[in-house]
């Protein structure tokens, strides 16, 4: 299977971005990718938030934003999966192209703007679910919507039902006025919409947070503050940034989030001073694109990570092979489990 992998994925990067991530989800439906299943062992189980995962290494919200591939998805080594961001009415997104890759940086720059099918068509098909796999959805706002704090819980009443947990995105820079969300109070008032949502679910499950990578110290103690307060069950640290520093290549000036390697120094830092803040269990994203990589969130206090760019640089395989070196690393140096590594090397990122 790699070595379909190495040879599909130079052809790929000759088309455009959005055309080929649109193929590569139709090739792993096809049965072109890895089979096996989440890679686990005694050392990766991990308990996170409640949920029971074989392995730490997830699925970034973003790849298969309209659920269209869970079956597929559910087989090819990670430990849990993040679909979305859904928003209650279907959108198109902003015009095309939208989506650019970095080739010499590893990264990409997206701004896609909450594109996708719309509540109803996704939890139909969330409905489908493989048995087994650990889903996560995530919320989005529609861009026309009069009460964007609304549309979460919204979408959290319909969709709860069929997974098992969701994601509370307002560190998107791609809808005008979403980030403007992650102030205290407007926070506030939203996870209290979230939360009472929750409370009407039958099964009520996880809710987790999801920040930018681009608060200020003072803005990151707040949002701490009123995740602490709220009831949330986790924070995903980091969304895509609006950082251009360093980058290289046509596309470094384009607008919308970026993401890949050059974020990954800035949303770890973000992480282990999130850790200093809150007792809530953390999931590190933004640049994991190896074992070690996803160690170093670990120890700078994650207790799971989650990826998605370095996916279009390394194939779907990368999550197997990320699952497996971790799994080596923890060995190495002497963990028995990833909650003994959370945390372990925090003091190297503050």
């Amino acid at each position: 299977m790699k070595a379909l992998e190495q040879i599909g994925l130079p052809a790929l990067r000759l088309l455009d971005p959005e055309t080929a991530h649109g193929l590569a989800l139709k090739a792993l439906n096809a049965g072109l990718g890895p089979r096996s299943g989440p890679v686990t062992s005694p050392r990766l189980r991990t308990t996170l938030a409640g949920l029971d995962l074989l392995n730490p290494v997830g699925l970034a919200a973003g790849f298969d934003k309209n659920a269209t591939a869970l079956h597929a998805l559910s087989r090819t080594g990670f430990g849990f999966l993040e679909v979305g961001a859904a928003t209650p009415r279907a959108q198109p997104g902003n015009p095309k192209p939208r989506l650019f890759r970095l080739t010499q940086d590893q990264a990409a720059i997206n701004r896609f703007g909450f594109n996708n099918d719309g509540m109803e068509a996704i939890a139909t098909r969330l409905a489908q679910r493989p048995k087994g796999a650990v889903i996560g959805l995530n919320l989005g706002a529609n861009k026309d919507s009069a009460d964007k704090a609304a549309d979460f819980a919204t979408v959290l009443t319909r969709c709860g039902p069929v997974v098992d947990f969701a994601t509370v995105n307002v560190s998107s820079p791609n809808t005008e006025k979403l980030r403007d969300l992650q102030g205290k109070a407007a926070l506030a008032a939203l996870l209290d919409g979230v939360m009472q949502a929750r409370a009407t679910l039958a099964n009520p499950i996880p809710v987790f947070l999801k920040i930018a990578p681009d608060l200020s110290t003072d803005e990151l103690a707040e949002v701490a503050e009123v995740a602490n307060a709220s009831g949330i069950d986790a924070i995903i640290a980091t969304n895509t940034t609006l950082d251009r520093a360093g980058l290289h290549g046509p596309h470094k000036a384009e607008m919308g989030g970026l993401s890949g390697q050059p974020l990954f120094e800035k949303s770890t830092r973000v992480l282990a001073q999130l850790a200093g803040l809150t007792r809530l269990p953390i999931i590190g994203v933004g640049g994991v694109g190896s074992a070690e990589q996803a160690y170093q969130k670990i120890r700078a206090g994650a207790s799971a990570v989650q990826l998605y760019t370095a996916l279009v640089y390394g194939g779907i395989s990368l999550a197997g092979e990320i699952a497996q070196g971790l799994d080596t690393l923890l060995q190495r140096d002497g963990f028995a489990t990833v909650a003994d590594a959370v945390g372990s090397g925090r003091g190297d990122w503050t």
